[in-house]
């Protein structure tokens, strides 16, 4: 009833917010110091502005920005000798695993999916034989 009320003074209600931050945002009760602990930054309360916060274990001048310009350093592998025979069991034993997770049709999906496709091969076996009389059939009528 407090509803129709409102309406009929001709205050409608506000559209509902979509994010839980947009409303956080209407109430008055957002968080921006909380919102960017998650992301590991801190705010300035006096400005409200979001600063880098740097990990608890790193100090100095070492910083990961240092690193950037630097190429990644290459690893040293070491070739394993592996037999034949335990290559081809290895691609086995993959090739198992793999038909494990396939899902297979169950007797009725494929008699079903066997008739589609037979039907379709007769449809265009046809068609083409067709069109290939009818082509053969023009081609002798024109050079005769």
């Amino acid at each position: 009833m407090a509803e129709d009320k409102e309406r009929e003074e001709g205050q409608e209600r506000p559209s509902r917010p979509s994010t839980a931050a947009s409303r956080r945002e209407r109430r008055g009760t957002a968080r921006p110091a909380a919102a960017a602990a998650s992301t590991g930054k801190d705010v300035d309360p006096k400005t409200e502005r979001v600063k880098a916060v740097r990990p608890a274990g790193k100090t100095g001048a070492a910083d990961a920005s240092d690193k950037k310009g630097r190429a990644t350093p290459s690893r040293e592998r070491k070739a394993e000798k592996v037999s034949f025979f335990a290559r081809i069991a290895r691609f086995l034993r993959e090739v198992v695993s793999e038909l494990r997770k396939v899902i297979w049709p169950t007797r009725k999906q494929l008699i079903t999916y066997t008739a589609v496709v037979l039907v379709f091969v007769a449809f265009m076996v046809a068609l083409v034989s067709g069109l290939d009389l009818l082509l053969g059939k023009g081609v002798f009528w024109l050079f005769g």
